[in-house]
């Protein structure tokens, strides 16, 4: 990655260039809007994916779409100040918190969920935080039965340990909703305060997200806090704008950094968008649409190598990372290009593939111009 420095409290930051050889930029109340040509983007073959969104995603096609490049917006749609849950792309605001706990020293991936939350010790004695962030937790909550195609967790009583889906942990993969949830509870026990306060002292408010166009259900009081949902299922996601959520993309495409100032450690966002679920690892539910062997990291979406040896969206750049929820809500970061690709929806779910000839299409229009190599 192609950086510059910048010193700040006699200690020397590095940042992330873009074009010319200048600091990236960081919207303060407004994002600086540019023209496609203007960072190295065919206007030419942006059109052209954007109308392959268009066609290929629901009924809300590209009005909550948002291009980012080197920090500019250079496309965006009407409806990109609309705010919604956004479902499992909650996820990744799950892991960013508990990034936030690392770095203030408060646990580690290892710390065992049991030392937080005791009534996980009989049957979940031996999870520690990186199973739930990675969904090789095995836990299953009373009420988890399927309804319907929903079979990954929905219980309306997350915080009562049913028996495992699996065990030991870490020895399967399993995408559930649950187990996101609990995760919310232990995280909020070793923060002791709701997710929302923590993230939002530490991250939105000094990266400018507005907070009349961001909020986070929670899921009631547990001895006397709010536990903000870890998964994004029964409306209790985080609901957000396009524009905003574009911030939180900016932020992980520089490395946790926000204009000289380190907001997450380098170290935690190198970790969470790395592949943490090997290709070999089984799956809990073979056959089930969700699954992450190869391509998941700690609650982020990694374009890693499947079992199969395909990557998750082969014309992306290999280094491509996305928060992802139902309705086609989506947050891709592309470090090769410096760009940031929000789509937000309510309009139900498009395959893999559908993005990844989006990307195809976007790839033969994308310089080196303000790349971050």
């Amino acid at each position: 990655m192609k950086r510059g420095l910048l010193l700040v409290c006699g200690l020397v930051l590095c940042l992330p260039l873009a074009a010319g050889g200048q600091p990236m930029v960081f919207p303060a109340r407004n994002w600086e809007e540019a023209t496609p040509d203007s960072q190295g983007v065919s206007p030419t073959a942006l059109s052209e994916a954007i109308a392959h969104l268009k066609a290929n995603t629901g009924r809300d096609g590209v009005n909550e779409l948002a291009i980012i490049r080197n920090g500019r917006m250079i496309w965006r749609g009407p409806d990109i100040d609309k705010v919604h849950g956004i479902w499992s792309a909650t996820k990744s605001f799950t892991s960013t918190v508990l990034g936030l706990l690392v770095d203030d020293g408060k646990c580690t991936l290892d710390t065992l969920a049991k030392d937080r939350v005791p009534a996980l010790a009989e049957r979940y004695g031996t999870v520690r935080l990186r199973h739930f962030a990675t969904m090789t937790s095995g836990y299953r909550a009373v009420g988890d039965e399927p309804r319907g195609d929903y079979v990954h967790g929905p219980s309306p009583t997350p915080f009562v340990p049913g028996p495992p889906l699996f065990t030991p942990p870490g020895s399967k993969y399993a995408y559930w909703d649950s187990a996101m949830n609990e995760f919310g509870l232990v995280l909020t026990r070793i923060a002791g305060e709701p997710l929302r306060d923590l993230f939002k002292r530490q991250i939105a408010d000094p990266i400018g997200m507005d907070p009349k166009k961001w909020s986070w259900g929670d899921l009631g009081k547990v001895d006397g806090i709010a536990v903000n949902g870890g998964s994004g299922n029964h409306g209790k996601h985080v609901l957000i704008s396009a524009r905003e959520m574009a911030r939180f993309g900016h932020l992980f495409l520089n490395r946790g950094n926000w204009d000289g100032q380190q907001r997450i450690s380098a170290k935690w966002v190198e970790a969470a968008t790395s592949v943490h679920v090997p290709a070999a690892r089984p799956e809990a539910m073979p056959g089930y649409r969700i699954q992450g062997a190869g391509v998941y990291g700690l609650n982020w979406w990694v374009n890693g190598t499947k079992a199969d040896g395909q990557r998750k969206w082969p014309h992306a750049p290999p280094r491509t990372f996305a928060a992802s929820g139902f309705n086609n809500n989506k947050c891709f970061v592309v470090p090769e290009w410096g760009m940031v690709v929000v789509r937000l929806g309510l309009d139900g779910n498009v395959e893999d593939k559908v993005w990844d000839a989006f990307f195809a299409k976007l790839s033969a229009g994308v310089s080196a111009h303000g790349a971050t190599e």
